[in-house]
């Protein structure tokens, strides 16, 4: 089981998200950045053909033995479909067509959120946003754990099954820190996806259905790419909440490791982020980072000075304006 987690408590501070000040000095010195920003002409072509491989995917595991489909979708389904979360989330900063065409977006969120089996991408947008701009916000940031997060996963086996079901507390958490109305767009979200899922079991039968769902939830859970759920902002070093990964899997996941670049720069989609790091340098090379996401994921659960809590925390004041 482990010993218990020494920490008891986020940590928090006073003081603003480091960001928007490094943002501004970056500008200030490199005003070229700013080219960088807009839509990546090639993503939604990109994502069509995620969405198109695994509609085949599909096809092609409906008559496998189920040995088979579950080989396939620890190997393959879970990997594409961590994939494409991670290409919702450069669609919710409008990187497929752009600030000008914002519902272009929306749309086609819902359309590549498809081959995932869970509708979430109309969620995600409103919530995601509120992360950025309030980056550990008390009551307002939901990728920071709850209370019982951190209390009841407190040793090596709990942080193990935590990391495991993490799409279920990600799914949970916003309905116990920040609860919002549901909009039209999410109720539309949950009817195309689950008129989805139930033709896809009606023409194919039950295989591809939990190629699909099992593919999500795995590849969410305790999987190589999963890290980078616990290597962008948990504090592995006190005084530092957001780090970035230099290593391979950015190609598989739309450079979502280059986290420091991505929260200094979120209207710069994540092809051009290396460029970011590249052009001001001096910034990021100092900056503690990853080169491996599962040793981020092994170092947390045996760390026992680390869990849940490791998470910088603030209480917002003055008025916040949430999505």
């Amino acid at each position: 089981m482990g010993n218990r987690v020494v920490r008891e408590d986020f940590e928090w501070v006073y003081t603003d998200q480091p960001h928007a000040d490094r943002r501004k000095e970056i500008l200030a010195k490199y005003p070229e950045i700013k080219s960088l920003m807009g839509p990546d002409p090639r993503l939604k072509w990109i994502v069509s053909m995620m969405v198109a491989v695994q509609f085949l995917a599909f096809f092609l595991v409906k008559d496998l033995p189920w040995k088979w489909v579950f080989f396939w979708t620890y190997v393959f389904g879970s990997c594409l479909n961590h994939s494409m979360t991670l290409a919702i989330h450069e669609i919710s900063h409008n990187a497929a067509f752009g600030n000008i065409r914002a519902k272009w977006n929306r749309w086609f969120a819902i359309f590549a959120n498809l081959p995932v089996g869970l509708p979430y991408s109309a969620s995600f947008k409103r919530y995601h946003l509120d992360h950025h701009r309030y980056l550990g916000g008390d009551g307002v940031d939901v990728d920071i754990p709850t209370d019982f997060e951190g209390w009841f996963f407190c040793n090596r086996f709990g942080k193990l099954i935590w990391i495991m079901f993490q799409p279920l507390f990600y799914a949970v958490r916003p309905l116990c820190i920040n609860p919002k109305p549901i909009s039209q767009l999410e109720l539309v979200n949950v009817a195309i996806q689950l008129t989805f899922n139930v033709l896809l079991y009606l023409i194919l039968g039950v295989k591809p259905v939990v190629y699909m769902m099992m593919g999500s939830l795995l590849g969410m859970g305790l999987h190589p790419i999963s890290g980078h759920f616990i290597a962008e902002h948990y504090m592995f070093l006190k005084g530092h909440e957001t780090y970035s990964y230099y290593g391979s899997l950015n190609l598989l996941t739309f450079n979502v490791g280059y986290h420091n670049e991505h929260h200094d720069f979120p209207s710069i989609p994540g092809c051009r982020l290396p460029m970011v790091k590249k052009i001001a340098a001096e910034y990021y090379e100092d900056l503690p980072c990853y080169t491996s996401w599962v040793k981020v994921l092994y170092d947390f659960i045996m760390d026992e000075d680390l869990g849940p809590y490791s998470r910088v925390k603030r209480r917002l004041t003055g008025d916040v304006k949430q999505e």
